[in-house]
């Protein structure tokens, strides 16, 4: 096998998934996900090159990481890595790029976990365990958050003291960076125009849900802030509430502030509205079945992405396209359409076949003299993994 070869790492907070990909053709080799870590039988499983399952012997992340790692040399694979790629969530103001660790920005990454605490500890905990693991393979962190780094600071600066700015580096930062950069390049592709005189507003739409506005090819704007708290309806996170809820409601059930964040990442958003499920099959089932809370979520959910889209448009000189992206934005086309009906001054018509086939083979799924909608798979994955390459073999 090539030494091309580089594996990707998302540690979530109970999973990891993984790839492999061979560089020398952008390929994946094997991908897996093992899940249920922390549960009485966590579980490995992976496709491709190789296909199964296993059981992992002991619970946690450093436990999956040991069961990778045999995986690894008993594919015969370990050898031929030569880098490491990790998804990170939040970079701060420190990282604005994809960076290559070492003991001191190691240093600087941890310094942030108080920025995303439910994500950037996990995140820890996979490099962490490489290092030991794997000392010689060289490892890079791919930041949600870097791409976002072009927003002016018209955009990105909260009416808040500066001083809580200038201390702690409140402001927006963004996240879903990798999703958008990987978008920005499909979408020039597919319209035929450089990237840098490319002009969308793109909908990442899945469990975490975020809208941009990116102008030739740069973030301007996106919905996420200081966390991936705000912004858009999720599966179960709120998204954009009045701040005062948070007091409101530690007085009202005599709450503590850990037990409100809680709730609002863990209880809210489409669950919290349907009562039912986060996982937006299921609500489109419910609804057809008459369920009304599982349409008033839907509804919701929808309208919110509407406004958002069309508050965002102020920040283009002209839309190329919107782009719709992520698991729901990739799959559900009855959320696509409603949305769109909730945005009736954008002019927009869904080719209705187009739509319920997620677009033709550019993407499209409007109608001709319409705005152009288009649907794309992202590709995460593969942007770390070119993101790992290029910095573990610079010269």
């Amino acid at each position: 096998m090539s030494s091309a070869n580089i594996l990707v790492l998302n540690c979530g907070s109970s999973s990891i998934k993984f790839a492999i990909f061979d560089m020398r053709n952008s390929t994946i080799i094997i991908n897996g996900l093992a899940e249920r870590l922390y549960e009485v039988e966590p579980v490995i499983s992976w496709s491709g090159e190789f296909k199964g399952n296993d059981t992992i012997t002991d619970q946690g992340h450093q436990a999956a990481l040991d069961k990778l790692a045999s995986l690894l040399a008993e594919w015969n694979i370990l050898e031929t890595l030569s880098g490491i790629g990790h998804r990170v969530v939040h970079g701060g103001e420190k990282f604005s790029a994809s960076t290559l660790l070492n003991e001191d920005n190691l240093v600087a990454l941890k310094s942030l976990n108080h920025l995303a605490p439910l994500h950037n500890p996990v995140n820890m905990q996979g490099i962490d365990a490489c290092k030991k693991l794997l000392p010689a393979i060289p490892q890079v962190a791919v930041f949600d958050t870097a791409f976002h780094q072009s927003m002016p600071e018209h955009a990105y600066m909260y009416a808040v003291p500066q001083q809580w700015y200038q201390d702690h580096g409140v402001r927006k930062y963004g996240f879903h960076g990798t999703s958008y950069r990987y978008i920005v390049q499909a979408c020039a592709q597919q319209l035929n125009k450089p990237t840098n005189e490319l002009n969308i507003l793109c909908a990442h739409l899945g469990n975490g849900c975020s809208a941009s506005a990116i102008v030739n090819g740069k973030s301007m704007d996106t919905s996420m802030g200081l966390t991936p708290l705000d912004g858009l309806i999720m599966g179960t996170r709120c998204g954009s509430v009045d701040p005062g809820l948070i007091e409101f409601i530690m007085h009202a059930e005599n709450a503590s502030i850990s037990d409100v964040m809680n709730s609002l990442n863990k209880k809210s958003g489409l669950l919290g509205l349907s009562q039912c499920s986060n996982d937006m099959r299921t609500l489109l089932s419910e609804e057809a079945e008459g369920n009304e809370l599982a349409s008033r979520a839907i509804n919701t959910f929808c309208y919110r992405i509407a406004r958002e889209l069309a508050a965002l448009s102020i920040s283009l000189p002209s839309i190329d396209a919107i782009v719709f992206t992520g698991g729901i934005g990739e799959h559900a086309a009855a959320v696509r359409q409603r949305i769109i009906d909730f945005w009736p001054n954008a002019q927009i018509t869904l080719d209705a076949e187009l739509n319920r086939t997620n677009g033709n083979q550019h993407g499209l799924i409007s109608q001709t003299d319409s705005p152009k909608v288009m649907v794309l798979a992202t590709n995460e994955e593969l942007m770390i993994a070119q993101d790992c390459y290029e910095l573990c073999n610079h010269d």
